[in-house]
């Protein structure tokens, strides 16, 4: 069957309005799922994760060598059996800052809420198997965030200057979407704000595009065609035009059939020209990560793809971005997000929610709880600010008005 066949008939439910608890989940149970599958093909090729799994990744999957407190290049990160990675540690630590200050954040929250909890607060550790800082398990890029601002006081604004550019900040963004709900361009400079903590150029940009993303795909009755529609509206440079390739390419005939692998290989080929990493991803060249107005990372626009191409049908997405390899976690993460915005609870599989909470001791119901009420109440406060706003813009009127009349 064409994927687009089967998932026009997925889009056409996202009418359902739900209620706004099911549409956190969704995001939250989405992304963390999409993570646990996709740590465990990550920096493979497809051509290795078919060779190691004897065929395509269809669910949880065992660890990529069972020597991995030792193997490398990874050690020592127990991937697979279930285990979410630093996506879902750093995006449920987002939510912690957000459940503290019950408002819209900027870069001086992160110094001030994010990093305290980062070298602060023992957490359970899946592909460690204990208890540790997320600080110990976050990658040299994310470590960044804890140099800059903990212990080089940079101001927070400008803390994401000189580090690699990569997906490090996008991949735990969607709380910022949850919070813009409907509000794909307000997510967009929520994002960009926060993001400046940790990131620059592309690297930074794909954080505030991947949360206008999660924004559009929460608003009431979404469909597929807002979210593409908001993130065009949104994104710049090179980001913008790797985005226009994918899209291009889901647009044209010639990538659905029988061969599962076309679209990936497509999809790589699209994104190819933007991504400074390389067909090496584990020796990417000197110059890769560095600031461009005409790169884009991978991951957005790869996971933006599979979502158009599945037309929001959260399994198809995220097994295909498992399947993709590479960063395939983030990519899981970023699409299963957004899938999971668009349909609720219920898009996401529930034996891998079980499985995958189990197997990470994560209690996604509280999470998810926590993350409900903090939406309601900022949510509260903004139609507060809306109906003062619109008073103003009123009475603003109406003096123009009144002076055209007089004159």
């Amino acid at each position: 069957m064409d994927t687009r066949e089967h998932a026009g008939s997925v889009e056409s439910r996202s009418m359902e309005i739900r209620p706004l608890e099911d549409t956190v989940a969704g995001v939250l149970a989405g992304a963390a799922v999409g993570d646990a599958l996709g740590g465990a093909t990550e920096g493979l090729t497809p051509e290795q994760i078919e060779e190691r799994h004897g065929g395509r990744v269809t669910g949880i999957v065992g660890p990529y060598s069972p020597d991995w407190r030792t193997a490398r290049p990874l050690a020592p990160y127990h991937k697979g059996d279930g285990h979410v990675t630093d996506d879902t540690l750093m995006t449920h630590a987002l939510v912690q800052v957000y459940a503290k200050r019950r408002s819209h954040l900027d870069a001086f929250h992160i110094a001030e809420d994010l990093v305290p909890l980062m070298i602060g607060e023992r957490t359970w550790i899946p592909e460690f198997e204990d208890d540790a800082l997320i600080l110990q398990r976050v990658f040299l890029a994310e470590k960044w965030i804890v140099a800059r601002l903990h212990y080089g006081h940079v101001d927070p604004r400008e803390a994401g200057v000189g580090n690699i550019v990569n997906c490090g900040a996008a991949m735990y963004m969607a709380p910022v979407g949850l919070v813009n709900i409907g509000d794909p361009d307000g997510a967009y400079a929520e994002a960009i704000e926060l993001a400046a903590t940790h990131q620059s150029s592309y690297g930074r940009e794909a954080a505030g595009v991947f949360a206008a993303a999660v924004a559009a795909a929460s608003a009431p009755g979404a469909r597929v065609s807002d979210i593409r529609s908001a993130v065009m509206r949104v994104a710049h440079d090179g980001t913008r035009a790797a985005l226009v390739a994918v899209f291009d390419l889901i647009d044209a005939d010639g990538w659905g059939g029988d061969d599962p692998r076309t679209l990936n290989r497509l999809l790589r080929e699209a994104v190819a020209p933007f991504d400074t990493v390389g067909d090496h991803y584990r020796a990417p060249a000197m110059d890769a990560r560095r600031p461009s107005r005409t790169k884009s990372i991978e991951e957005l626009p790869v996971a933006l793809g599979l979502v158009l191409a599945h037309q929001g049908d959260y399994r198809g997405a995220v097994l295909d971005a498992v399947n993709y390899g590479r960063d395939a976690d983030s990519i899981a993460t970023m699409a299963g997000a957004i899938c999971g915005a668009l349909h609720g609870r219920s898009a996401v599989p529930e034996e891998w929610v079980t499985d995958i909470s189990a197997a990470s001791r994560l209690d996604l119901d509280r999470v998810v709880e926590t993350m409900t009420s903090a939406v309601k109440e900022i949510a509260a406060r903004d139609v507060a600010r809306a109906q003062a706003r619109l008073i103003t813009l009123e009475a603003v009127l109406a003096g123009s008005r009144t002076s055209e009349v007089a004159a």
